[in-house]
């Protein structure tokens, strides 16, 4: 396995590895209880970190045999935190842990999931984290959650970045210091890029890994959600944008071209160009037509990828407002807070 000088060393264990796992959560209600049972029996001990609930969740953990972190709500709340704190009492509870698992509070782990990202990871010394598919439940009650289910098939084999959901080694997170708490958002790709500056690998798997229940019903929660991926986006390349691979500055920078930029000259020159400068706005159409044809080629059918390439579109105008949500608050000195669009389940 790569260590600070990048040289392979073997596994200290590879017959019965020591597997923990830390979910993390607020007011999830029955979506929590089916998380923690999904993971009974799976792995040597279950800690559940808890952000304020309201709901009894944390009285139902325990009553599953499950270890609990109430996090300390005077501090600015952020899933790189939780999943810190989770994972530090894994550490001092399992002795000899090899491996984490760290699943959303709202996400039911697949039957032979952990198996197979134990198999890959024992397999691959060099590879520090992997994922699989993360479904959505019921994709077919809204639109909102149909394109979550398409925004998660990403391709398989070795991949920049995994989600919330994955299974990491305990030695490649603790070389770097786990999670960055400060991020309100993009945590885990954030960290994969600091992996990879220390010669790890991140591996999707082409394995079914977690089924997610968003409830997203509403375009407000869906708006919300994109503005969180905007602010997301800036951090990330304000933290690693000087890196050599650059990290989401493409991103940002096609953020700000169709969010602000392309409508701002269009209506600003409108008046001297006599309306010419409208046709600037050709271009929305035409950025659809081409997200979706290229989802079209990777097999997605048309319906699906017709709507994902006009909701991506869209998009681009919360992405734009969580940018200048984060330059604001940098401008400002203020402390980013979390952006939520989940709904609470009583």
């Amino acid at each position: 396995m790569p260590d600070r000088a990048g040289e392979p060393k073997p596994s200290s264990s590879q017959s019965q590895p020591k597997i923990g796992l830390v979910a993390i959560g607020r007011n999830e209600g029955e979506r929590l209880r089916q998380c923690l049972k999904s993971a009974l029996g799976k792995v040597a001990r279950i800690v559940y970190v808890d952000s304020g609930s309201t709901d009894g969740s944390v009285e139902m953990a325990r009553s599953l045999g499950v270890d609990v972190v109430e996090l300390d709500l005077s501090v600015p709340f952020t899933a790189a935190r939780a999943r810190n704190e989770g994972f530090d009492l894994l550490r001092q509870t399992v002795p000899n842990l090899e491996f984490v698992q760290f699943v959303d509070g709202d996400c039911e782990i697949a039957d032979r999931w952990i198996d197979r990202a134990v198999a890959e990871l024992v397999a691959k010394p060099e590879v520090a984290v992997v994922c699989g598919r993360r479904r959505e439940s019921f994709p077919e009650q809204s639109i909102y959650n149909r394109l979550c289910d398409l925004e998660w098939d990403t391709p398989v084999g070795e991949t920049k970045a995994c989600g919330g959901d994955s299974m990491m080694r305990v030695e490649a997170l603790s070389q770097v210091e786990g999670f960055n708490p400060s991020l309100i958002a993009g945590e885990e790709p954030e960290l994969c890029v600091r992996l990879r500056q220390k010669g790890w690998k991140i591996f999707r798997l082409d394995a079914e890994m977690t089924r997610h229940d968003a409830r997203m019903m509403h375009f407000s929660q869906w708006w919300m959600r994109m503005l969180r991926a905007g602010h997301a986006y800036a951090e990330g390349a304000w933290v690693h944008g000087k890196s050599p691979e650059r990290h989401w500055v493409k991103e940002t920078k096609s953020i700000w071209l169709w969010g602000f930029c392309i409508p701002f000259l269009a209506l600003v020159m409108a008046w001297p160009t006599k309306g010419l400068s409208l046709f600037l706005l050709v271009g929305y159409p035409l950025l659809a037509y081409r997200v979706t044809r290229y989802l079209q080629t990777t097999g997605k059918p048309k319906d699906e990828a017709t709507l994902y390439g006009i909701f991506c579109t869209i998009g681009k105008f919360p992405n734009f407002l969580g940018q200048l949500k984060f330059f604001l608050n940098r401008l400002l000195k203020k402390q980013n807070r979390l952006i939520e669009y989940k709904t609470v389940d009583r």
